[in-house]
């Protein structure tokens, strides 16, 4: 049946109902897709630019790939909104990011078009080369096709360049899409960045190749075994030509492109045309980010994730939660910054995220954004820092477990100055397990000479950024996602006593020891305590390494029942710190009970309040712990 003059049945409930239609057919689709988006995002907010860029590009791949078994890798995930609604998630995509419901990123646990989690940057191009090599021993027929997407940000990580390297080795089908939007969260930076947008093929150059290619091999002038000289001798002859070589084709990687990626007919039949070569490939389009809404169009970067928004004036309707905890260290780094010209700052691609743009706006030079690399930041801050500098280092919390060597060995082995500010430490809601900020305290406590501190107050927090600046030696600031407690506004500048906490609260029952803004929930706990009965004191540690020995000696002498509190893991965390605390120093172990986030899950989607609750550190939750151990 011809359906070229028709519309297309809506909605699109699979890639089946998908490959029915005609290519004609797709545009429509595809605004429909983004009609659906715009509805859904704007009430229950989510990645909004990237994945309406790529709608085009995603309708494409499942029109001609037979998915689920052709695989389709994501990266990151940012993007693959229009692919849960055309993969049997449209009815239940108003739940997205919430607890029960979608998660925000692909996952395998959700849907067999998933087909490995995505959510940190860079993975997409090993795993897929992975999962195309392991067909490949399997000896699957038909073909299993696997695909890797990867942006113009993520394709800058160093594990990118790692998957590049070794599929370039091999003779493996991987096909690997570039999605070039130029733009990351903020702009890309970096000379890759510059060369992508330069780089330019021509299609009819690569059809008269391919051509050229089956013509010679059906004659057997050219086999697998030395088509690897022969595509170096071919695009050292198109170099030569054209007086340009482009990266990809430098590693022996078919390049296709640069072509409109928002143009579904255009890359639906180029996927077509190259969808059965032998050997790695490269697909390069040119996307826009938030293409089909304008507001998101003209501003990419505030709307990557906008929140709620009136879709027809295009308005962003702003929640007032009070001060930002990054803009707390956004604005106490700039301060810094002006009394110490040794002072600089460092993120990965996170300018506006971690609010080191504040800096980087009175003092461009002094800023330096080194795109998604964070093990490179954290080793270019060792650099800056042997030479005399004092660099911050501004990287998500779950961002910064990428950096885990060096932060060992480029850092803290060298004892420098280097002081990570982990943004998003703790539970940060909606994003999910992928970006949960759980495991900072437990794996920076494992590496010696780290001093480790978290505020539990924006004042607090202020106290600490001037004593990392005057500090001569690593020291990491954890602070979690959202409005600080208190405000900044009349709080000095001025450094504080490296490992001294301080009595919040006296009580003769039991005890609490906490560290970082979970501190306020320990509050409202001593006052449902409180009015039962029970007296609870209260101690924030403000320091995880080194801890406040004169409290916990203080605490020791109570003989009390002691728990402590955080917003991390349990295992190797704050409280693992005070037990061992006890055990080395010959006191007899009291009772402790130590709340954090689990050890044994991942901890789902939701609200930071339904959150806390799931995971007993909300005040009901830590009151009911103090009850059953005085019970």
């Amino acid at each position: 049946m011809d359906n070229e003059n028709k519309q297309p049945a809506w909605p699109i409930d699979s890639p089946d109902d998908l490959r029915k239609l005609s290519p004609s057919q797709l545009p429509e689709v595809c605004r429909r897709l983004r009609e659906t988006l715009i509805r859904e995002l704007s009430s229950n907010p989510g990645h909004f630019a990237s994945s309406m860029g790529a709608v085009d590009l995603t309708v494409a791949l499942h029109y001609v790939y037979n998915t689920p078994y052709d695989r389709i890798v994501w990266d990151v995930g940012h993007q693959a909104y229009a692919h849960k609604l055309l993969t049997g998630r449209r009815e239940r995509f108003a739940t997205n990011r919430t607890l029960g419901g979608l998660c925000g990123f692909p996952t395998p646990a959700e849907s067999e078009f998933d087909t490995f989690a995505a959510g940190h940057a860079s993975n997409s191009i090993s795993a897929a080369f992975g999962m195309s090599v392991a067909s490949q021993l399997k000896g699957e027929s038909p073909k299993r096709h696997v695909i890797a997407v990867i942006g113009d940000a993520s394709i800058s990580g160093g594990l990118a360049f790692e998957g590049l390297n070794n599929v370039a080795q091999s003779r493996n089908d991987v096909l690997i899409i570039l999605n070039d939007n130029e733009m990351s969260i903020d702009h890309n930076v970096g000379a890759l960045s510059r060369s992508l947008s330069r780089l330019n093929t021509s299609r009819r150059y690569n059809r008269i190749r391919y051509r050229a290619y089956n013509f010679l091999r059906k004659l057997g002038l050219i086999n697998e075994t030395i088509i690897g000289p022969v595509t170096r001798f071919n695009n050292s002859i198109k170099a030569l030509l054209s007086r340009q070589q482009n990266i990809f084709e430098g590693l022996n990687i078919r390049y296709f492109g640069p072509i409109d990626g928002n143009d579904v007919e255009k890359v639906a039949r180029v996927l077509a045309d190259i969808k059965d070569m032998e050997g790695p490939k490269l697909l390069h389009l040119r996307t826009r980010k938030g293409a089909g809404y304008e507001p998101a169009e003209q501003d990419p970067a505030n709307w990557h994730a906008p929140g709620k928004f009136n879709p027809e004036s295009g308005e962003r309707l702003s929640s007032n939660g009070g001060e930002k905890w990054q803009d707390v260290f956004g604005n106490s780094l700039l301060e810094l910054a002006r009394r110490d010209s040794r002072i600089v700052g460092i993120t990965a691609a996170m300018l506006s995220g971690t609010s080191m743009n504040i800096l980087q706006s009175a003092m461009p030079e002094r800023v330096f954004d080194v795109g998604i690399s964070e093990g490179h930041a954290v080793t270019f801050a060792g650099g800056l820092a042997k030479e005399g500098f004092k660099p911050f280092v501004a990287i998500y919390s779950s961002f910064l477990q990428r950096a885990y060597d060096h932060i060992f060995h480029d850092v803290a082995l060298n004892s420098l100055p280097v002081t990570f500010c982990i943004d998003r430490a703790g539970l940060v809601g909606e994003d999910g397990a992928t970006h949960h900020g759980a495991l900072d305290i437990a794996y920076l406590r494992s590496i010696a000479g780290i001093t480790i501190a978290a505020p539990s107050s924006a004042a607090q927090m202020r106290h600490l950024m001037a004593t990392a600046a005057e500090f001569n030696g690593p020291m990491a600031i954890r602070y979690p996602r959202g409005a600080a407690a208190g405000s900044s506004a009349d709080a000095p500048l001025t450094p504080c006593r490296i490992g001294k906490g301080r009595k919040i609260a006296d009580g003769n029952r039991i005890v609490f020891l906490s560290v970082g803004p979970i501190a306020g929930n320990v509050t409202r706990a001593r006052e449902i305590l409180k009015n039962k009965g029970i007296s609870a004191a209260h101690y924030d540690m403000v320091f995880i390494n080194p801890l406040d020995t004169d409290i916990l000696r203080e605490v020791a002498e109570k003989r009390l029942p002691i728990i402590t509190v955080e917003d991390g893991i349990r295992s190797g965390g704050f409280g693992s710190a005070v037990s061992e605390w006890f055990a080395d120093n010959g006191y007899e172990t009291p009772r402790i009970e130590r709340l954090g986030l689990p050890t044994d899950s991942f901890v789902t989607q939701g609200t930071p309040d339904q959150l806390y609750r799931i995971c007993g550190l909300d005040p009901e939750s830590i009151a009911s712990a103090a009850e059953k151990i005085l019970s």
